[in-house]
């Protein structure tokens, strides 16, 4: 007999509808091979046993009440077609399941982010953390979805083209290097055949690059130097602008520099750069040695060269550029933290005459060609030193209002 919905309701586990009692489960039988299965405690399967390929199967079709008499015996006749078209149901069901999981797993975001797994942690954190934000704010809730292998060029194009709407340019030039790292990877990993952004270029607005204020003229940087040394602020912020012309290096490197990274008897900075992970040498010119020592003296026993107003923490990033604010500079137009580089590579090279590979390397950048392929941050270092305090001594004479003779050809 076919079962009923009142059948199924009153079968309870451990006693069968006859009324025998039972530590098993017992099975009650509807028709075509669909029968409900009870357990010992009570929990209703439906299941369907069928014969494929000259063995007996079964086939979960779900659990009662959640799947009703009605939608079983749906499943049923679903499961008695593929039979009859010559396909196994539960192997079916398999292959289906996996198609999901590698679907799943295959997506653009999936595979996003198993790329940022993979190279994240060669990077600087905030770097790490403002690309997954992007991709997570801008990307993911358009394409992030889809399987990689599906996503075309005029797909990307319009998530593109969304931020671009909000008049973010620099935003969806960035997404836009993202997502092809992310196809590239696809590629790399047998996800996709190729990457669509390779057709996008040219397709965005072109960007107004704008570059970091920075005083490159020799009489401009001469005033800039006397107004560091009026500047009323505390020791730790007048020390960290007396270095930052001398240094040169990156505004967050300098901000965060420990001591235990110094050795002022070899006159040495050695630290991790933050942009690449690699380790940098800066060679310490006198003048730097003895602003250090000035400055050791109040912060020496902690960890931060120049602390913020939390001693644990060093000074907070905006420090530089608000104090070069008050001392009448335009952070936008004039001279900003990050300006003290392009100040040093443009007069060490024009004026001092040296070389540009020497110093691109003392930058901590990559040098293109044989010079420099691989940065190294003890090559040209002999030269550096010499740079070093070469460079140390022109800035005292320009604060000092001497006469400096530009110098043309090597220095080095």
């Amino acid at each position: 007999m076919p079962l009923s919905d009142t059948a199924i309701r009153k079968a309870k586990g451990g006693i069968t509808p006859s009324g025998v009692v039972t530590a098993k489960p017992y099975k009650m039988g509807d028709s075509g091979g669909l029968y409900l299965e009870v357990a010992p405690a009570g929990g209703k399967w439906w299941r369907f046993k069928y014969r494929f390929g000259g063995k007996e199967k079964r086939l979960a079709l779900g659990v009662y009440p959640d799947v009703t008499l009605k939608r079983a015996r749906e499943r049923r006749d679903e499961a008695r077609t593929l039979l009859a078209d010559g396909i196994d149901p539960g192997e079916h069901r398999k292959s289906v399941k996996e198609a999901k999981v590698a679907q799943a797993t295959n997506s653009f975001e999936a595979v996003a982010r198993e790329w940022f797994a993979k190279y994240s942690p060669r990077w600087a954190t905030s770097h790490s953390d403002k690309i997954i934000k992007r991709l997570e704010n801008d990307v993911f809730p358009w394409i992030g979805g889809k399987p990689i292998s599906e996503i075309n060029a005029p797909e990307v194009l319009k998530v593109l083209h969304r931020i671009e709407g909000r008049g973010a340019m620099d935003t969806a030039h960035r997404a836009l290097q993202n997502c092809g790292q992310v196809f590239r990877y696809g590629v790399a990993t047998g996800r996709v055949l190729s990457d669509p952004c390779r057709d996008l270029r040219g397709a965005l607005t072109p960007l107004k690059h704008e570059h970091f204020a920075a005083i490159t003229e020799p009489k401009q940087v001469a005033d800039l130097l006397r107004a560091i040394d009026g500047f009323r602020g505390t020791l730790v912020v007048q020390c960290a602008l007396r270095l930052a012309p001398l240094f040169f290096v990156r505004p967050g490197e300098l901000r965060k520099a420990e001591w235990t990274e110094f050795d002022l008897e070899k006159a040495e900075w050695r630290y991790l750069v933050t942009k690449t992970k690699t380790e940098h040498l800066v060679p310490l010119a006198s003048q730097a040695v003895v602003i250090l020592r000035e400055l050791q003296a109040l912060t020496g026993q902690r960890r931060n060269v120049f602390p913020g107003r939390d001693p644990h923490k060093p000074m907070s990033d905006a420090a530089l550029n608000a104090a070069l604010r008050r001392m009448g500079y335009d952070t936008k137009t004039e001279i900003t933290g990050h300006g003290f580089r392009a100040m040093a590579r443009t007069i060490l090279h024009q004026e001092l005459g040296f070389a540009p590979e020497v110093i691109e390397h003392q930058l901590a950048h990559r040098v293109p060609g044989s010079l420099g392929a691989a940065y190294n941050r003890t090559k040209f270092i002999k030269e550096r030193r010499v740079m070093m305090q070469r460079w140390a001594d022109y800035l005292e004479k320009l604060k000092a209002g001497a006469e400096v003779i530009a110098l043309h050809g090597s220095a080095a």
